[in-house]
C-alpha cells in the first residue's frame, strides 16, 4: 500500500503531543482524515496518531485514588485553561475529559487507536522522507514529532529469586487503589514522589516497609526555581551525550511534599537499604534476614516508549538518543518531544511550541514554488 504523504507526523496525543498538534494548527496545518490528501500541493498538512482508544494521555489509567486536590505536575494545555473541577474528583476522570474537549475544540483530527510500529528513511537522501508504518497503513512525511512519553514501558528492576515469590508483584502503572492491601505487608520500592504518595497511602491500611536502592538527598528547601533550572540543564546534557535521560531526583534529590510530611508525621517514612533478593515470603535484606511481605509495589519509574525509533539507528552505546533542543542530532527530521528534560507537563508544551517554530523556520529558508499559505485561526 502506497504511504500517504503528509508534511508532519505527530505520534502520541498526551501533552507533548497535543501541544504540537495546537501549535501546527496556529501555524496554518490542518489536520488530514484516513486516506486523505490535501486538495492543494500548498496546504500544509499533519496527522496525529495515538495509540490509546480514548483522550486522555496517561491521565486515564491513574489510580483511582488520585484526586484532583493531590494530583502532582498539572499544567493547562496551550489555550485552553483546566476547567474548575471538584477537589476530590478523580483526576483520571477530569482530565481525560479536559482532554477530549481539547481536542475537539481546536479540532486536531486525532487518529486512534493507531499503533505505530516503526519509522524509517524512505531513502538515502538525509533531506528526504520518514515513513511512519502503523498496523492500519503508512504515512510519508517531512518531520515526525515523537510524543510517546513514558507510560506504556513501565521499569521493572531484575532481582534474584523474584520469579519465586508467593505474594504479589505490580508496578505503579497498574497500582489502583490501597485498599486491596488491607491487613498485608507491603514492601515498596522506590525513591520519586510516586513512591512517597502511595507509601502515606498504603500505611493508612497496612503495614508498609520502604527501600530504595540509594540514600536519599532530602532538600527542605523544596522544589525553588534554581533546583529545578540545575535539574533541566542535568537531564538536558545527559540527552545531548546520548545517555539515557535519567530522573529529575537524580539530579536534584527529593523535596519535601505534603505526602512526605504525613508520612513523617506518622512515623512511616523509615527507609531501608534496597534488598539483596526475593525470597518466597519476603525480601532478604543486606544483614541477611529476610523481611516478610505480602505483595511487592516497585515505584521504579518508566522509560521512553520509543522502540517504533529502532530502524533509525539512533541508540548510542549507552542507550539513549542523542538529542539537543527537542531534536535528534543523528536525524534533525526527527523531533523527540516529553522525553528527558521536556518530560514535566510544563516542558512538554514549551517543547512542542518550539518543534514546530524549528519547521516553520526551515520552511522559510527552503525555496519553494508555492506562495506561503496565510496561518489559519485556530477554530
Amino acid at each position: 500500500m502506497e504511504a500517504a504523504r503528509v508534511d508532519v507526523v505527530v505520534i502520541g496525543a498526551g501533552q507533548a503531543g497535543l501541544s504540537a498538534a495546537y501549535h501546527l494548527r496556529r501555524r496554518g496545518f490542518v489536520p488530514l482524515s484516513p486516506g486523505e490528501t490535501p486538495s492543494d500541493a500548498s496546504v500544509r498538512s499533519f496527522v496525529v496518531l495515538d495509540a490509546e482508544d480514548a483522550p486522555g494521555g496517561a491521565w486515564q489509567h491513574r489510580w483511582e485514588s488520585l484526586r484532583m486536590q493531590t494530583v502532582n505536575g498539572i499544567h493547562e494545555l496551550p489555550g485552553l485553561a483546566v476547567p474548575p473541577a471538584d477537589p476530590a474528583a478523580p483526576a483520571r476522570t477530569v482530565l481525560p475529559a479536559y482532554f477530549d474537549d481539547y481536542e475537539r475544540r481546536f479540532g486536531l483530527g486525532v487518529h486512534r487507536p493507531v499503533e505505530v510500529r516503526r519509522v524509517e528513511r524512505e531513502d538515502a537522501d538525509p533531506h528526504g522522507r520518514l515513513r511512519v508504518v502503523t498496523g492500519t497503513g503508512s504515512w510519508s512525511a517531512r518531520w515526525v514529532i515523537n510524543a510517546t512519553g513514558t507510560w506504556r514501558r513501565p521499569f521493572w528492576p531484575r532481582y534474584p529469586g523474584a520469579e519465586t515469590f508467593a505474594g504479589r508483584q505490580l508496578h505503579v502503572h497498574d497500582y489502583v487503589s490501597a485498599d486491596e492491601f488491607a491487613g498485608q505487608r507491603v514492601v515498596i520500592v522506590g525513591a520519586g514522589i510516586s513512591a512517597i504518595q502511595l507509601l502515606d497511602e498504603i500505611s493508612r491500611v497496612a503495614d508498609t516497609f520502604w527501600v530504595t536502592r540509594d540514600e536519599l538527598r532530602w532538600d527542605a528547601g523544596g522544589f525553588d526555581t534554581a533546583a529545578r533550572i540545575a535539574a533541566i540543564a542535568g537531564v538536558e546534557e545527559r540527552v545531548r551525550q546520548g545517555l539515557p535521560p535519567g530522573s529529575v531526583i537524580s539530579v536534584t534529590g527529593l523535596h519535601w511534599n505534603r505526602w512526605a510530611e504525613s508520612a513523617q508525621q506518622r512515623g512511616v517514612l523509615v527507609r531501608h537499604p534496597m534488598f539483596e533478593r526475593i525470597e518466597p515470603t519476603g525480601v532478604r535484606m543486606p544483614d541477611g534476614r529476610v523481611e516478610p511481605a505480602d505483595a511487592i509495589l516497585w515505584a521504579t519509574g518508566f522509560r521512553a516508549d520509543i522502540p517504533h525509533l529502532t530502524p533509525l539507528g539512533l541508540r548510542t552505546a549507552a542507550g539513549g538518543i542523542r538529542v539537543a533542543n527537542g531534536r535528534a542530532i543523528d536525524e534533525p527530521r526527527l523531533f523527540l518531544i516529553g522525553y528527558g528534560p521536556s518530560q514535566s507537563t510544563v516542558g512538554a508544551n514549551r517543547a512542542g511550541r518550539d518543534a514546530v517554530r524549528a519547521i516553520m523556520s526551515e520552511l522559510a529558508a527552503a525555496p519553494a514554488p508555492d506562495p506561503e499559505p496565510a496561518a489559519a485561526a485556530v477554530p
